[in-house]
């Protein structure tokens, strides 16, 4: 039994390490070293990819020029403000159109061009058989606490993005709000994109969180996982 674990600890290290040194050729979407590709089908590396994220900028950018996602840098904003901002983006929007662009994280907005190209339309093909072409959300930065609690929300570092309804091409409108309840096909979406949401953001909160979550889907990249 110890030379089994053994051998599996030398392929978990060994592995990534050989392809790093190039001793070992993989297609990029199995090298854990190359930047993550929005377009690529999601893997058992793509969360380890969006980790590498956060303290690697460069990384980050390369990410998002997969993508097709517009945005512009934002200055950081000065460290004595109640809730400082860094290494922000303005998204402006992508295949989607936005009730108003929003202030983003790095990681937020590839975790977002993840869960669009392959949560959010899929989801809407797959039911409607037509794309979403507009997303309605109520914002992402906020510089407030948790409701309830002392701690900081997602939403004071912009990491966090709370979505409300859906376009779909033909002008219909999906809410959370009207829409969740029910067995219609409309529901059917909502619990779809929900799903998606749980795979591709680290915290998604949905209206059987709690009644303050009624109306939307709250999304974020926050220190640990749960799908609500």
């Amino acid at each position: 039994m110890r030379i089994g674990l053994l051998l599996i600890v030398l392929v978990l290290v060994g592995v990534p390490w050989a392809i790093n040194r190039g001793w070992l050729d993989v297609p990029p979407r199995w090298d854990p070293w190359a930047p993550l590709d929005v377009h690529a089908p999601r893997n058992l590396l793509t969360g380890f990819k969006l980790w590498r994220l956060q303290n690697e900028p460069q990384l980050c950018e390369a990410a998002l020029q997969s993508s097709s996602l517009r945005y512009t840098h934002q200055p950081d904003s000065s460290p004595a403000a109640q809730c400082p901002l860094e290494n922000v983006l303005r998204i402006t929007g992508s295949e989607l159109g936005f009730n108003q662009s929003f202030l983003a994280t790095c990681r937020l907005a590839v975790a977002f061009a993840l869960f669009e190209r392959h949560g959010l339309q899929p989801a809407a093909q797959a039911v409607f058989g037509q794309p979403v072409v507009r997303l309605e959300h109520y914002g992402s930065f906020a510089c407030r606490n948790i409701g309830g609690s002392q701690r900081r929300s997602q939403h004071a570092l912009a990491n966090a993005l709370d979505m409300a309804a859906f376009r779909l091409r033909d002008g219909r409108r999906i809410s959370v709000l009207n829409d969740w309840q029910g067995a219609t096909k409309e529901a059917l979406f909502l619990r779809r994109v929900h799903q998606a949401a749980c795979e591709h953001f680290k915290i998604t909160l949905g209206p059987e969180y709690n009644v303050a979550h009624r109306d939307h889907f709250h999304v974020d990249m926050g220190g640990f996982r749960m799908c609500r």
